[in-house]
């Protein structure tokens, strides 16, 4: 945004006020809303030095602080928003009630400010376009859809519910995922323990034996030897590389497009990513075109969900093919990502005009296959766990009893 001077007389005294907008025209509103006194003049200029230098620090440092509302908490004051608006309380006295009733510092601060931004003249979709990042694509395209339709208790209550749904989906791949992890934990941890303070005491009794070790039992040595004595070493450059890896996959889209690629070609997680990525669009797309939006607008908010971007870039398409006079249903099935049922039942709702209707069923379908999943991600996963823990005892068994073994016989001998 620019600098621009405001130049105004207040009780017969000039002042010289400075602003921040798009243009000057946005200047000029804003400086009527905020200043009190006659304008004389509004010119573009630069700011002071100490703005100058405030504004490098907090471009400097807003990666750092800069965090996402916690999800709970934006749903639970939503919901209350969707109350007070539909009994008649104003947009502006709601969101200074609930940021001054809320807990969560971050929740109150971004309430606070687009509280403030209706106040000064703005409407709330501008206002949350500024805080995109912490509340959402699909917060600012259903404060959108409020606005264009003039019903923001409706739109407000839809976006919980959406919220919620997508609340839920997440808790339910959490909670599937919580068993496999625990157990790897604990693997992880066992088997150290075991390394750390197990093998050594054997090594004493191997070293004096002197006969040539078999190879599980020259693993467990090497390992011995790279956990105890550069154990500190690999958990550092482990960090750093995740730390590394996760920093270029958040700073670098052809990074990131490739890392999402890599994750739809493994086994189990694939159709984890694919149905969970429909069952969003769906959802999404489903209550946008059911409340009224163009289909074309309905896609972009539903596509800007999307986080996988291989998806992401294939659902685009639809929205091109859209734009350019073909239907739905072929654009759909141009992304190859949709079965022929899922073709027919739009093709179908296109045709008899219930195209929001035949969504919704769709949208079931979608959530009913990525319940399924959710369900039977732990039994997918055991054979995976069961498999390295077979593995590790198989290790630990032959390294340790393997030359016991050949010491019994040396002794029969």
């Amino acid at each position: 945004m620019k600098y621009f001077s405001v130049t105004i007389i207040n009780r017969g005294k000039r002042e010289t006020m400075g602003l921040r907008a798009e243009d000057k025209k946005e200047a000029h509103f804003l400086a009527k809303v905020k200043f009190s006194g006659v304008i004389l003049k509004v010119i573009e200029s630069s700011p002071p030095i100490d703005q100058q230098f405030k504004a490098f620090k907090d471009n400097l440092t807003k990666n750092f602080k800069k965090k996402k509302i916690k999800q709970d908490a934006l749903i639970a004051a939503i919901r209350q928003m969707a109350v007070m608006t539909n009994a008649g309380i104003s947009i502006h006295d709601t969101l200074y009630e609930i940021a001054d009733s809320t807990e969560d510092k971050r929740l109150k601060q971004v309430f606070s400010k687009i509280g403030e931004d209706i106040n000064a003249g703005l409407s709330m979709s501008q206002s949350v376009e500024n805080f995109r990042y912490e509340l959402g694509n699909l917060t600012l395209a259903m404060v959108q859809l409020g606005e264009k339709t003039g019903n923001m208790a409706e739109a407000l209550y839809d976006l919980a519910t959406m919220l919620e749904e997508i609340r839920s989906n997440f808790i339910k791949f959490k909670k599937a995922m919580a068993y496999p992890r625990n157990v790897m934990i604990a693997m992880a941890v066992a088997f150290t323990i075991l390394i750390s303070y197990v093998v050594p005491e054997f090594k004493k009794i191997f070293e004096e034996l002197g006969a040539e070790l078999p190879l599980p039992t020259q693993i467990l040595l090497a390992l011995e030897v790279a956990v105890n004595q550069y154990g500190m070493y690999f958990l550092v450059i482990i960090i750093a590389a995740f730390v590394s890896i996760r920093f270029t996959i958040n700073h670098y889209t052809h990074v990131r497009y490739k890392f999402h690629q890599l994750l739809l070609r493994l086994i189990i997680i694939k159709k984890l990513i694919h149905y969970g990525t429909l069952n969003r669009f769906m959802l999404v797309f489903s209550a946008l075109v059911h409340a009224g939006i163009p289909i074309a607008d309905s896609l972009d908010a539903a596509i800007d969900m999307i986080d996988n971007l291989p998806l992401k870039a294939k659902l685009k398409t639809v929205r091109s093919a859209v734009e350019k006079g073909n239907t739905l249903n072929q654009g759909l099935k141009d992304t190859g990502l949709f079965e022929n049922m899922i073709i027919q039942m739009v093709a179908a709702g296109e045709q008899s005009g219930q195209l929001d209707a035949m969504m919704e069923k769709v949208t079931e379908y979608y959530k009913m296959k990525f319940d399924g999943i959710i369900d039977g991600l732990s039994e997918a996963i055991e054979p995976v766990i069961l498999f390295f823990i077979a593995g590790m005892i198989l290790l630990l068994a032959l390294g340790i009893f393997l030359p016991m073994w050949d010491m019994g016989k040396a002794v029969n001998n």
